[in-house]
């Protein structure tokens, strides 16, 4: 159960998934570091309110600091599935910012800076990386996206790190991209579709940047997601309350 001894690190925290996981976090009084290339962007997002390290994912010496006393990492990065200005590029053979870079090494890269007494090690991957040979999957993956997210799980898997992976569809609502803490405190799924949780990479469909978020945070109150990957989606009616216990039981 997470309490205000725990430091949780969000990497990715000023992307789309990334601001409502630290909102969500904020909003339940827990401490939060930031890790961000853009330390001028993430405090005019998040006020004075989380503990900023500037560092990148593609140069491990930069993570030393990050890591320091931090007892969950929370990894929400990521990049365009596709060719972007988002990539960096040097030439079209060469982009800084691509998916294997990113998502792949990047991710590694802070799964061996993590410290071995870490409590919990949360990845963001994506819907398809179990079936990236299959309609839509195959054109997702056409620059790689979805290998970058299977080499990033198969790292985390194999480094002895307690872990959660969480498998979203495509994400829908936002990104709630701000420079208003408050507008990311009060974003909201109420009304909208319910949560829909399941394994083996089979499910199909949208998935809320919110939900993905809340089950971020949420999955670290139950020891029973702990190395364990699953699916989200939204589906069906919402109930007035989530009853997280319920559906992470779905997966063990």
């Amino acid at each position: 159960m997470l309490d205000n001894s725990d430091l949780i690190l969000v990497a990715g925290a000023t992307g789309g998934v990334g601001q409502l996981v630290v909102a969500k976090l904020l909003d339940n009084n827990l401490p939060v570091r930031a890790l961000t290339r853009n330390k001028n962007k993430a405090k005019q997002m998040f006020e004075d309110r989380v503990n900023i390290v500037v560092g990148d994912l593609r140069y491990p010496d930069t993570l030393t600091s990050a890591i320091e006393n931090v007892t969950h990492i929370i990894c929400c990065t990521g990049t365009t599935a596709f060719p972007s200005q988002r990539w960096d590029f040097v030439n079209f053979f060469d982009a800084k910012n691509s998916p294997q870079i990113v998502e792949g090494e990047g991710v590694k890269n802070l799964i061996l800076a993590a410290t071995k007494n870490l409590k919990r090690f949360v990845f963001v991957s994506s819907s398809g990386v179990l079936r990236k040979d299959s309609l839509p999957f195959n054109i997702l993956n056409i620059f790689g996206v979805l290998d970058a997210k299977l080499y990033g799980e198969n790292a985390l898997k194999n480094s002895g790190l307690p872990y959660t992976i969480i498998r979203p569809g495509r994400l829908i609502d936002g990104p709630y991209t701000s420079y208003d803490l408050n507008t990311l405190l009060r974003a909201k799924t109420d009304g909208k579709k319910a949560v829909v949780i399941g394994t083996g990479d089979t499910l199909n469909g949208e998935t809320s940047r919110i939900d993905v978020a809340n089950v971020c945070v949420e999955c670290l109150n139950y020891e029973l997601t702990i190395n364990q990957g699953f699916d989200i989606i939204n589906s069906g009616k919402r109930p007035e309350v989530i009853d997280w216990q319920q559906l992470f039981s779905q997966i063990s």
